[in-house]
């Protein structure tokens, strides 16, 4: 059932969200100062591609310097991030098939406003 959600996920939203991550990525990776921005970015864009059978966790080790890159982010790029999140997530609800899909966009905006301290953990059966 992941697979197939997995693979709707992909053509309806997970592409353009993944996208949307890279770009953002990129921009961050330019200067030297943003890298962990950016190398976060590309963390969660695989995660944008694929986010079934996978969570985030809190990282042990994060501390003041994750809280104050976060704050950064949250700034510069998390709102946009969770804004598009917030968009496909209602625009999915919209269709009964979707709505799994609509939850699992939802689910992805704690880690779009706060990537740092966090990572990509597969789900526990």
């Amino acid at each position: 059932m992941r697979a197939l959600l997995n693979v709707i996920w992909l053509v309806l939203s997970g592409f353009w969200l993944a996208l949307g991550y890279v770009v953002a990525g990129i921009i961050c990776c330019v200067l030297i100062v943003t890298i962990p921005f950016g190398l976060a970015s590309f963390r969660i864009a695989g995660y944008a591609l694929w986010p079934f059978g996978r969570t985030m966790a809190d990282r042990d080790t994060a501390g003041i310097p994750s809280l104050l890159g976060n704050i950064i982010w949250l700034v510069v790029a998390g709102w946009w991030l969770a804004l598009a999140h917030v968009v496909t997530g209602i625009a999915l609800c919209i269709t009964i098939i979707g709505i799994p899909l609509g939850l699992g966009n939802f689910k992805m905006i704690p880690v779009s406003l706060l990537p740092l301290g966090r990572d990509i953990v597969p789900v526990r059966d």
